[in-house]
């Protein structure tokens, strides 16, 4: 079994940066790992993605500006999150599943947080 907890989320104006953690209880170093957003009104998606490997996948919308990393000494999973715009506002979630590689769609992953809010003003 394993439980995830995101932190790190706030309010920031735009062009600011935040950064999330996601700890993880459970064995994780070899699943895949993703950061997903929901805003009101808006269906799940997919941010950024890294594998048991270490590479990496992202939303265009989003790459160059966020950056998906991990520490497998801490079992934590990170989201980088520079030059934010108010469209990047929505809860963020992070995931897990031992059968992805960097796969991007939320209903490949079995394993959830229970979210952090981002708020971008302008």
């Amino acid at each position: 079994q394993v439980q995830l907890v995101e932190s790190g989320g706030g309010s920031v104006q735009a062009g600011g940066s935040l950064r999330l953690s996601c700890t993880a209880s459970g064995y994780t170093y070899n699943m895949g790992l993703g950061w997903f957003r929901q805003a009101p009104g808006k269906e799940r998606e997919g941010v950024a993605a890294i594998d048991r490997y270490g590479d990496t996948n992202y939303a265009a919308s989003v790459r160059g500006r966020f950056t998906i990393s991990k520490d497998n000494a801490k079992n934590t999973l990170y989201l980088q999150m520079n030059s934010l715009k108010p469209e990047d506002t929505a809860m963020y979630y992070c995931a897990a599943d031992s059968r992805v590689l960097l796969s991007l769609w939320p209903s490949y992953y079995n394993y959830w947080g229970q979210g952090t809010q981002v708020t971008v003003s302008s």
